[in-house]
């Protein structure tokens, strides 16, 4: 028993290693790529007109751009709805709809390959471990719903579940289509959103329309939490 605890607790200097030499791949992209550069900072800091533009200036390569800083978002926490609106802005609904869940399905997965593979004990302390050991039980013993309900919440962070569904072993293939079907409606409407930016107003129904499915898209997801048994380990 000793020896499988001393395994457990050792951490993979290999995959550490892989792990860290991926992050700093991105910041190279990142530095390289002036567009990049000027699109993540401007995402970072909540500069929505300055991503659009970023965007836009680079023609065919501005997906790209959008599913760069999806990818970025794995290792870099900013807000992710300035880039769904930006791409509805710049492609249409259905256009950039389709980019973003590229995007959004490639920081997933990277996040669900980080989570797999680094050590349990580094993640704690990435995320705190109080923090992070909530999430994971209740990744571990949610089920479908739980994982559906998470990711219809805003306040959580996509990166945190990511990362704790990976440890938590959740099967990659319950995963990803949960992941798909979780973050696709508060999504969709950040793109619609961003679609209706020019002349958007606080009384344009399109607004109001998607501040109440939000409303109720949240409401169901905490029912849902609630429901499971889940929210008994924010005590813990």
């Amino acid at each position: 028993m000793s020896h499988e605890s001393g395994e457990k607790g050792r951490l993979p200097w290999l995959e550490i290693g892989i792990t860290a030499l991926a992050c700093l791949l991105i910041a190279v992209l990142v530095v390289a790529v002036p567009a990049l550069r000027h699109a993540a900072v401007a995402a970072i800091h909540g500069e929505t007109s300055e991503v659009r533009h970023q965007i836009k200036s680079l023609g065919a390569g501005g997906p790209l751009i959008i599913v760069g800083l999806g990818v970025i978002h794995s290792v870099v926490p900013y807000p992710a709805e300035i880039v769904n609106a930006a791409s509805g802005f710049a492609y249409g609904f259905y256009g950039g709809l389709a980019i973003v869940v590229v995007g959004w399905m490639l920081s997933a997965l990277l996040c669900y390959w980080f989570g797999a593979g680094v050590a349990r004990p580094l993640l704690g302390r990435w995320f705190g471990e109080e923090r992070f050991a909530r999430y994971e039980r209740m990744v571990e013993r949610g089920g479908v719903t739980l994982l559906i309900a998470l990711r219809l919440l805003p306040i959580v962070p996509f990166s945190l579940i990511s990362y704790a569904a990976g440890a938590a072993r959740v099967p990659f293939h319950r995963y990803c289509w949960t992941t798909a079907v979780g973050f696709l409606p508060i999504t969709a409407l950040a793109v619609y959103l961003g679609t209706r930016l020019e002349g958007l107003s606080a009384t344009d129904p399109a607004v109001i329309g998607a501040l109440v499915g939000a409303i109720v898209l949240i409401l169901v997801a905490n029912w849902i939490i609630r429901r499971s048994g889940a929210t008994d380990d924010r005590a813990a």
